[in-house]
């Protein structure tokens, strides 16, 4: 669905992609985020990179109203409660700045945690002792 709004000299019409891109920006950019989530494969959060931030992003539109679900990793040791409001925060901030449509609602499915440590722990096998 696309959010049409007319105008003196034609109409501005905001697809829900774009809705959904500026909201996983936003979320991307909060302390404590690891990534977006695409969804389990195989049991495991599968992590998406920046180009496909729009895919761990529902976006639904009704009369220039909007609901965002986001689906999120976060990073080991940080505060979910306080990451998730961040998120909140800044995705709700982004998307009513950028495009004029208002939030209702930013909803947050963390679905995994990411461990820091596996990346130091490959890091130190690959140099020499």
């Amino acid at each position: 669905m696309d959010t049409t709004e007319n105008l003196d000299y034609g109409e501005v019409k905001i697809v829900d992609d774009v809705v959904a891109t500026i909201a996983g920006l936003a979320a991307i950019d909060v302390k404590g985020v690891a990534g977006m989530s695409g969804g389990f494969v195989g049991g495991i959060a599968e992590m998406l990179g920046k180009k496909s931030l729009s895919k761990g992003v529902k976006v639904e539109i009704k009369e220039k109203v909007a609901v965002i679900d986001l689906y999120t990793i976060v990073e080991y040791g940080t505060k979910i409660p306080d990451v998730a409001w961040e998120i909140q925060e800044s995705v709700k901030r982004a998307v009513e700045t950028m495009t004029g449509i208002e939030v209702n609602e930013v909803n947050i499915h963390v679905q995994g945690v990411h461990f820091p440590e596996e990346n130091a722990e490959q890091e130190e096998k690959k140099q020499p002792k």
